[in-house]
Order: C-alpha cells, then structure tokens, then sequence
C-alpha cells in the first residue's frame, strides 16, 4: 500500500486573519491536530511580528503543547537566518521551513531579497539545522508559474531544483502559490523532475478553487508525488490571489481522495472529525 505524508498547516490559515486568535485556542487547535496521526503540522513562524502579528505567539503556542502520544512533526516556516536562529533553540521543532521564490518579485515582496540574497540565506539556514539536528524544508513558491510577468517554464524549477539538490536540500515543496496551476502543468512538472532526484522528497503545496481541488491532487499523485499540504476546509491561502475563493489545499478532500485510492495517509478519522469541529469555530471569525 503506498504511504502519503499529509502535512496539516494551521499556520498557514491562521497568519491572514486580521482578528487576534488567542494563544490558548491556538494551542488547543493545535493540540486536536496532534492527535490525529498527520505526518507533520505547520504549526507556526518565526518572522517579524510586524510583517505576520498573528504569529508573534509561536513560542507560547510551542510550549503550551503535549507531544508524548504524538509521532506527528512539527515545523515551524522562518523567512531569514535571525528567525531559523529562534526556532533551533526549541528542540520540539523537527523542520524548519523556507519559502523560497523562483520569481524575483515575489521574493521581494514576500522577502524584500533578491533571489541570490535569498540562496545565500538558505545555504546558512542548512548548515545551522545540520548543526541542530534539524531537516529543512524548502518552498519553490510559485513553483508552477507565477503571475508577475518573470519568465517561467519547467527547465527553470529544474536548474533551481538541481541548484538546491547540490546544497543538500531533501524536501522540496511546489508551491502554487497563487492557485493557478493546471493539472496539466501540475503532471508534467512532477513528472519530469521526481525521476531525477530519487534522493529529494517532492511535495505539493496546492492551492484551489473549491470546484478544481480534484483533479489538481490527482495529476500531482499520478505522477509519484507522496507529500501534500493542506488545511482543515481549505481556510487561509495568498492574499495575492485573484479569486477570493481560493484557498488552501482542503485537508478532507486530500483524505477522501486517499481514501478512494487505497493509499495509506495515516490520519485517523474520529481525531479528524473534532478537530475539523474546532477548525469552524476557531475560524469563523475570521472569514
């Protein structure tokens, strides 16, 4: 039976909202997630509390949280080397996340570096989570085209994708930041650079119109990618997106999808089901 590693990212639909979630109901949102067997949680951020204010809590939010019945990772996205100083010193954090954009104005606006400045942060963030015994994470964002006008095609993810390989990156993650991936483009890009790099792990950070989301997992999972991020009812996403209905990845469709494929995503759904319960209330404010 195939493993898929399903990867929960409350931080990612928590960090938009402009009302303040309190740390208390953050930790216990994060606490129901812990208990429902996802491979990693997305839990929270070490950046500028000025750029993303709902996250300044990480810490509180970090320490406030049970892991003994829990195998689940936890990863925490930083955007510079001051914010993978922070999150190293908490030996609870398994991954450290990167976003790193192939598109030079989206790294600017997401970063304010340039895509160089931004190869030589991640060099240093590497040899940092080698030092702490951590794994890094890197996010291709606008992995499958992007809606700035910089040139874009399947052979500049592949130079960065070999770039990053010959950093000793492990786990690459396509990001469709924006949400506006094709399936066809989604096949042919995994397609044609999972086979090359049997050593990486290739995940798919999809973002959807509620109406598109299946047949988006069905070409990633088609062509051999075994890793997806998603969150509960598909809250949170990029502001920068066009249509206000795309969101993130829905973590129930990915299990559904799984689910009628045979593949095993390891989620138990009982846990699921309250947790998804939580996800309502905790977000209804917000939307």
């Amino acid at each position: 039976m195939l493993s898929i590693k399903i990867i929960e990212c409350p931080r990612d639909a928590m960090q938009g909202i402009k009302q303040w979630i309190p740390t208390v109901e953050k930790t216990q949102y994060i606490q129901s997630l812990l208990a429902c067997g996802f491979d990693t949680i997305d839990f929270g951020s070490f950046v500028s509390p000025k750029a993303i204010p709902q996250m300044r809590d990480t810490q509180d939010v970090l320490s406030g949280l049970d892991r003994s019945n829990s195998s689940t990772n936890l990863l925490a996205i930083v955007a510079n080397l001051r914010g993978a100083e922070q999150a190293m010193a908490f030996s609870e954090i398994d991954f450290i996340g990167y976003p790193f954009s192939i598109s030079e104005n989206f790294q600017m606006r997401n970063t304010h570096k340039t895509i160089a400045e931004s190869i030589i942060v991640l060099d240093q963030i590497l040899s940092l989570a080698r030092k702490h015994g951590k794994q890094v994470v890197t996010y291709l964002s606008m992995g499958f085209g992007n809606p700035y006008g910089d040139p874009w095609d399947s052979d500049i993810v592949g130079r960065w994708t070999d770039k990053l390989a010959q950093m000793g990156v492990s786990v690459i993650s396509l990001s469709d930041t924006i949400g506006s991936a094709t399936p066809e483009v989604i096949g042919a890009l995994f397609g044609q650079i999972i086979p090359q790099y049997p050593s990486i792990e290739f995940g798919a950070h999809l973002h959807t119109h509620p109406a598109l989301w299946h047949d988006k997992i069905d070409a990633a999972f088609r062509a051999g990618c075994y890793r997806y991020d998603g969150a509960i009812q598909g809250f949170g996403g990029c502001p920068m997106a066009k249509d206000e209905l795309t969101g993130n990845m829905p973590t129930e469709k990915l299990l559904s999808y799984f689910t009628t494929q045979r593949a095993d995503h390891k989620v138990k759904m009982t846990a699921f089901e309250s947790a998804y319960n939580q996800a309502s209330k905790i977000f209804k404010h917000g939307h």
